[in-house]
């Protein structure tokens, strides 16, 4: 960052932004009820509330500023806007600051709440702080107990064994975006393969309604709905048993999912995961096998971690039966079969599948095509490296030999069921959710363990089950678990000794409601229903892509879940989706390879324009590298704090709109910033040299003013039509251009001027309010109303229509000239002005005119 000192401005925003940001708060302007007055029109903005890591970051700059822009504009444009802000507080940051720097969680967490508190607020967004909450609050997590123990007696709960990814040395469940190369994140420890008892939700009983619903939301990008589409993963295909050669202890057969009961001929391999039983019984009999399960456990389950990893495996010696021509086929145990997906068994058919195909030619199995495409020889047809997975038709395959694939599937299913070896089936991808994490800074689950009853659920009088203060990190592994006291509770079904879950919610459930709480955030029930009747759903939602998937996709069950349990009268949570682009900037590098922060660098540009850095205060060289996503780790972060303390908040605001388009990625440069910083300088200098000249506020403008007056009302149009779509970028654009054209209308009169600049205050006041608000002051002194509390200006349509017409005048299909003519105009008028041109009168060399052609509002073709 540039350390030149700031020329001294003539609109100071240190003094004038806290105070007209106190102004607002003294006249609540952005405060309102929790249920709407009748004939109100609600209006509910709703940005992805934030981590409270400890300070705000210029992707939250962009989040919150896009929020405020639509919340202000909606807000002039007569509706009632509910805009909270809380902090999505839990999780393992916190447990880990705990263990590190010896505070705990709730002291580091509430620390960086009131940091970023103070932060968001000088950035001068029209948040409404009253409904301020965190879901570390037990107000909040009390009241998401409730709704566990709600959708447990719904049965939408569910306690069952599962498979999970366990850093042995964190003591802990991991996502499978937590393995990497097979190690904890952050412990760095081996993964293991661990079956656990879990707490499920139970999305998949939603899979259905989910998918479908999809289609109803028109307001949600493509893209997101498309990866939602694919998490949920709707597939037909079939169900199907392969009995094994030989019985392996009481299994007799394995069944198999396939969405390709088509290619059945062409199979030469069946492949298990390793939690499978028959993996199991392998591994008991042979240590070799049992090394290769021990393998696959600690190996990361996402699919990226699948597709990328080396695909191995391990022949189990156990044969299966083909279900239509009874010959054998070898049973291998494959790191690439999960068990947690179809039946954790698959069969392989290398010639149609490539992962089939790479595992088949590392461990020499048989390649048989079955599908043949279109136009291909039988005869000749073969696949090499490269599996066929286009369309085609059957062959190689007995009955359904000739039969196009679509047809070819439901003959084998026909088949499959007529044998009793399957039946058709509709599978998901959708698995239910796992909610169950083993650490201490979470929502406690509502349930005792007894001996004598079981599960048994909190009484609602005893809720919220707070977290213990008194806890030791010192030993690795859930806090909760070996806390002396707060475990041991009387059964609330008999009164014997018990215990309480030690397992806590995972930080998704926290951030799956909140926006239903938000409407009535103080109430003592989970949500009140007149008030989320009337505010959801959100129209308005903003965030980032990164949670296209699993955020937005629990979020849409909650809804559902809290309909169904008579909370909610909505499914779908956020009728209008908006995902913002990243915050990139330069990253640089020093001679010793080590990432330095911008404001570590200094920069020098030679004659010919290249530039050239070095560290700060030294000659040590510094590599200037590409333009990417802010991240921490490569420190090409730009500090919020210490730009607004240099440039004021709305400079910040106004850049990191003006950039791109806002669903784009946009650089963030000191060149843009210290642009948009003088045009806030120019703004205040316009209104403050024009005062002296101007007429008393309301004066009519004049009519000699018509032209400024077009100017003003086409950029009202413009902007207007720019914030509705959110062209934010295009919307300052106009206004750069309105700057414009203000100060070139030195000749027009007091009237005109005072109404484009009032203009120009109020419709900046979405992007730069403070500004707005110091602007309006001076223009309109003594004004009750601030611009926060005007409505929106409309344009005057008698000053939209066009008083003039440009158009090019071509002689031969050239260009030679442009004419301006009154709109209306005659023909006759029209073909003597471009004739009387002189561009033109030379190209036609006083040849007669043969031909004259007029396309209205765009062109004049004259033909010798």
């Amino acid at each position: 960052m540039n350390d030149a000192p700031t020329p001294s401005p003539r609109y100071d925003f240190r003094a004038a932004e806290p105070r007209w940001q106190a102004e607002w708060d003294s006249r609540a302007c952005f405060a309102v009820p929790d249920v709407p007055p009748p004939g109100a029109r609600k209006y509910y903005v709703l940005e992805m509330f934030p981590y409270p890591s400890g300070k705000i970051h210029m992707g939250h700059v962009r989040n919150y500023t896009l929020g405020d822009v639509v919340a202000r504009y909606k807000r002039a444009r007569g509706h009632l806007v509910m805009h909270p802000m809380g902090w999505d507080a839990f999780g393992l940051p916190a447990e880990n600051a705990a263990r590190e720097r010896g505070v705990h969680p709730a002291q580091w967490t509430y620390a960086n709440i009131a940091n970023m508190r103070d932060e968001l607020k000088r950035m001068g967004l029209s948040l409404e702080w009253a409904r301020e909450f965190a879901t570390c609050d037990p107000e909040y997590y009390g009241q998401q107990q409730r709704l566990f123990l709600d959708f447990w007696k719904a049965g939408l709960v569910e306690r069952k064994e599962s498979w999970v990814n366990w850093d042995p040395v964190d003591g802990t469940v991991l996502a499978n975006e937590q393995v990497i190369d097979g190690r904890g994140w952050r412990s760095g420890a081996l993964v293991e393969k661990k079956k656990l008892s879990q707490w499920f939700l139970a999305i998949t009983k939603f899979a259905p309604d989910l998918l479908d619903a999809l289609g109803t939301l028109d307001r949600w990008p493509d893209r997101v709905k498309l990866m939602q589409s694919n998490w949920i993963g709707r597939s037909e295909g079939a169900r199907l048993r392969f009995a094994l050669a030989e019985p392996v202890g009481d299994m007799t057969d394995v069944e198999v999912f396939t969405t390709r009961p088509d290619t059945l001929f062409g199979m030469s391999f069946l492949a298990v995961a390793a939690e499978h039983p028959l993996a199991a019984a392998a591994a008991a009999a042979n240590a070799q096998a049992a090394a290769f399960v021990a393998e696959c456990r600690r190996m990361g389950t996402s699919e990226a971690a699948i597709e990328q990893a080396e695909k191995k495996g391990f022949d189990t010696g156990f044969r299966v039966k083909h279900p239509f021509t009874g010959a054998e086929y070898p049973v291998w145990i494959a790191n690439f079969v999960l068990m947690e997906y179809g039946t954790g068994a698959i069969f392989g058919c290398p010639a149609h599948d490539q992962r089939d195909l790479d595992f088949a030619r590392k461990y020499g199995l048989s390649v048989t095509p079955v599908v043949l495409p279109h136009g291909a020889d039988a005869a000749a047809f073969q696949v090499a490296d490269t599996a066929f997975t286009e369309d085609g038709t059957a062959f190689n395959s007995g009955f359904l030999d000739g039969l196009p694939v679509a047809q070819a599937k439901r003959a084998a299913i026909d088949a499959l069921e007529k044998g009793g070896n399957g039946q058709g089936v509709v599978n998901w991808r959708l698995r239910d959710w796992g909610v169950s994490r083993q650490r201490y800074w979470g929502c406690p689950i509502p349930v005792i363990h007894c001996d004598a009853c079981g599960a048994v659920p909190v009484p609602a009088e005893q809720l919220p089950v707070r977290l213990p203060d008194d806890v030791d990190f010192s030993k690795p592994g859930n806090p909760l678990d070996h806390h002396p006291t707060w475990k041991h509770v009387d059964c609330p079904s008999c009164g014997k000794p018990a215990r309480r879950e030690t397992d806590t919610c995972d930080t998704f459930v926290d951030s799956s409601w909140y926006f239903a709480r938000f409407c009535s955030p103080r109430a003592e029930v989970p949500v009140t229903r007149e008030a989320v009747d009337a505010w959801l759903p959100v129209d308005q939602y903003i965030g980032g892509i990164e949670h296209a998937i699993l955020h937005l996709l629990y979020s849409r069950f909650f809804s559902r879940a809290m309909k169904a349990t008579g909370h909610l009268a909505v499914e779908e949570p956020f009728a209008g989706l908006f995902t913002q682009g990243m915050v990139q900037h330069e990253s640089y590098k020093g001679a010793d390879g080590r990432w330095l922060y911008p404001e570590e660098v200094e920069f020098a540009t030679a004659a010919d324009g290249t530039r050239s850095a070095t560290v700060k205060g030294t000659n040590e060289a510094v590599t200037i590298g590409r333009v990417e996503a802010m991240s921490k780790s490569k420190r090409n972060t730009v500090d919020p704090g210490a730009i607004i303390a240099k440039y004021g908040a709305d400079t910040a605001r106004w850049f990191i709109l003006s950039d791109n388009p806002p669903e784009r990625d946009m650089e963030w440069t000191e060149s843009g910033v210290a642009g948009a910083y003088r045009f806030t300088q120019r703004i205040f200098r316009m209104v403050e040299a024009a005062l002296p000249a101007l007429p008393p506020p309301g004066a009519a403008p004049e009519a000699e003013g018509r032209a400024l007056r077009r100017a003003t009302h086409r950029t009202i149009a413009a902007v207007t039509e720019a914030l509705e779509t959110f062209a934010f970028n295009v919307a300052v654009a106009r206004l750069y251009e309105f700057a414009n054209a203000i100060e070139a209308a030195k000749d027009a009169p007091g009237g005109a001027r005072r109404e484009a600049l009032e203009m120009l205050a109020r419709l900046s006041a979405p992007m730069m309010p403070h500004l707005a608000e110091e602007a309006w002051s001076l223009l309109r002194p003594g004004d009750a109303a601030l611009v926060a509390q005007l409505p929106w200006p409309e344009a005057d349509a008698e000053l939209l229509v066009a008083e003039t017409v440009t158009l090019a005048v071509q002689v031969l299909g050239k260009l030679r000239a442009t004419i301006e003519v009154p709109a209306g105009a005659s023909e006759e008028t029209i073909f003597a002005a471009a004739e009387a041109e002189e561009n033109v009168q030379r190209a036609l060399g006083g040849k007669p005119i043969r031909k004259r052609i007029h396309v209205p509002g765009r062109v004049v073709n004259l033909v010798v």
